[in-house]
C-alpha cells in the first residue's frame, strides 16, 4: 500500500463519499475507488461499508483510518525534517482564527510576518472554535488561534497573551457613574450577547451569573458583530462586555462609555494551537515569536481571572 492510497481512505472515511472525496483529493471517483478497493484486496478486509448511507466504516476499518492517519502524519514529517535542517521556513501553511480575535490581532501582525517570511504561503480562515477543532483534528489547518483553554486530547496550546474584558456602559445607566465594575455588578437581563457558536459569548455567559428564567426572558440578539452590539447599546438597549483590544479601535465618544473590572480582572487567555503532532512547528514558532512581539507592548496583564470559553454544562 502507498500514502497515496491511505490518503484516499482517509478522504472517503471523513466525506463517506467516494465522488465527493475524489474531488478533494484532485483525481477522478473511479481512480480513487480503484486504489481503495486494492487495499481492501491486499489486506482481505472491507475497510468501509458501501451498503449504507452514508459510507460507513467497518469495525477494523476504524482501526486501519486510526492507524492510516499516523502514517501519513509521519510521512509529512519527513518534509518537516528536511526544512528544520536546511533552515527554511516557506510553504503552505493553513491558520485559522475566531472571529472575535481576527479583526484586531491580525492587522497587528500579518505584515510584520509576510516581510519577515515572504516564502510562507499563509492561508487564513475566520471560524469558531468548534470548527477549528475539527480542521486541526482532521489535518486541515496547520494551527490556529482561539480563547483557551479547550481541553482538547490531540490538541497543544501556547499561550500568547490575556486579554481582560471591558464593560461598555451607555450615558445613562445606572453603572455610567462607576469608575471600575465588579463582576457582581453584572445583569445578565441586560446584557447583549452574541449569537451563538462565538466563544466570547460563552465567555460572559460564564461570567455572569445566571437564572433560568433570565436566560429564557431576555432581549434575544443574533449578530456576530461587537459593532451592533456597542450601537444598540448606544440607544439604551442594554450593557456589553468588549475583548480589551477592540476598545482601542473605539471612536472617542464610546470610550468614555469603557468601564475596567476591578482586580483580578476577568479575562480570556488568548492561545496558539496546534495539533501535538507537531507538524510545521518551525513555522508555528515562527508565527508565535511574530505575534509575541507585537502583542507585548499593546497588551500586558497578569492579575487576571481566566474566564473558560467553552459553554457550561
Amino acid at each position: 500500500m502507498t500514502i497515496t492510497q491511505l490518503q484516499y481512505v482517509l478522504a472517503v472515511a471523513e466525506y463517506k463519499n467516494f465522488t465527493l472525496a475524489a474531488e478533494k483529493c484532485f483525481v477522478t471517483q473511479p481512480t480513487l475507488s480503484m486504489q481503495i478497493q486494492k487495499i481492501e484486496d491486499e489486506l482481505g478486509i472491507l475497510i468501509f461499508d458501501r451498503s449504507k448511507k452514508p459510507i460507513q466504516l467497518t469495525e477494523i476499518g476504524q482501526k486501519i483510518v486510526n492507524q492510516a492517519k499516523n502514517i501519513v502524519n509521519e510521512a509529512d514529517r519527513i518534509q518537516d525534517i528536511v526544512d528544520q535542517q536546511k533552515g527554511f521556513i516557506g510553504g503552505e501553511f493553513r491558520l485559522g482564527i475566531i472571529p472575535t480575535i481576527m479583526p484586531t490581532l491580525l492587522p497587528m501582525f500579518l505584515t510584520n510576518f509576510i516581510k519577515k517570511y515572504p516564502k510562507v504561503k499563509l492561508i487564513i480562515e475566520e471560524l469558531n472554535t468548534e470548527d477549528i477543532i475539527f480542521k486541526l483534528n482532521n489535518g486541515h489547518l496547520d494551527a490556529a488561534i482561539a480563547a483557551t483553554p479547550l481541553h482538547e486530547e490531540k490538541i497543544k496550546e501556547v499561550v500568547l497573551y490575556f486579554e481582560p474584558f471591558v464593560a461598555f456602559i451607555p450615558e445613562g445607566h445606572h453603572h455610567f457613574t462607576k469608575r471600575t465594575i465588579e463582576i457582581s455588578d453584572l445583569n445578565l437581563d441586560e446584557m447583549l450577547l452574541l449569537q451563538d457558536g462565538h466563544c466570547f459569548r460563552d465567555n460572559v455567559l460564564n461570567l455572569c451569573k445566571r437564572s433560568d428564567s433570565a436566560a429564557a426572558n431576555r432581549f434575544q440578539l443574533e449578530s456576530g458583530s461587537f459593532e451592533t452590539l456597542i450601537k444598540l447599546a448606544n440607544e439604551g438597549l442594554g450593557t456589553t462586555l468588549l475583548p480589551y483590544l477592540h476598545t482601542l479601535d473605539l471612536k472617542e465618544v464610546d470610550t468614555i462609555k469603557l468601564r475596567p473590572f476591578s482586580e483580578p480582572k476577568p479575562a480570556r487567555e488568548v492561545s496558539l494551537i496546534y495539533p501535538k503532532n507537531e507538524l510545521k512547528i518551525h513555522i508555528i514558532d515562527a508565527l508565535r515569536s511574530t505575534i509575541a512581539g507585537v502583542v507585548k507592548g499593546a497588551i500586558v496583564f497578569q492579575n487576571v481571572q481566566i474566564v473558560s470559553p467553552k459553554p457550561e454544562k
